[in-house]
């Protein structure tokens, strides 16, 4: 079953159980997913990685519109958006801890002979391919600078 079927059965079960918060969530990503699948050459059917960067993209958005209305103080606007980027994210693969992300990037360094900072490039090549979908980038290439300095 692909991600927009089941976000359709999802949207099917919550307007049954008439939760209002979450059936918004989902129809969010459903307009996205839609919007995605109708862009000039895109694909009839998306892949998964391309689904996953989408719903990366889309809790992203929630995450930072919530962050600029606590430093506003509007709880009363952060809260359902941090709500849908929680529903959001339960779509996504599961994320890694730091230290596995940290375990998984001193392979990568010793696979790819990497020296220094001048190698980093390469490091967060690899990495950004390894961890798609399952970290998130910023705390990929802190903990990538960290090793290599």
């Amino acid at each position: 079953m692909n991600l927009l079927e089941t976000i359709n059965n999802d949207i099917k079960k919550a307007m049954l159980a008439r939760e209002k918060e979450k059936l918004e969530a989902l129809r969010a990503i459903k307009n996205a997913i839609l919007v995605q699948k109708t862009e000039k050459g895109a694909p009839a059917d998306l892949s998964e990685d391309t689904s996953i960067k989408l719903l990366q993209r889309l809790v992203k958005q929630r995450k930072e519109a919530a962050e600029v209305y606590q430093q506003q103080k509007r709880e009363d606007l952060a809260q359902p958006e941090l709500f849908q980027a929680e529903i959001i994210q339960s779509y996504l693969p599961e994320q890694l801890s730091e230290q596995q992300i940290t375990e998984r990037i001193k392979f990568i360094i010793e696979e790819t002979g990497a020296q220094g900072m001048k190698d980093m490039g390469k490091v967060m090549g690899k990495a950004s391919k390894d961890l798609a979908g399952k970290a998130d980038n910023k705390v990929v290439s802190s903990i990538v600078k960290d090793l290599l300095s």
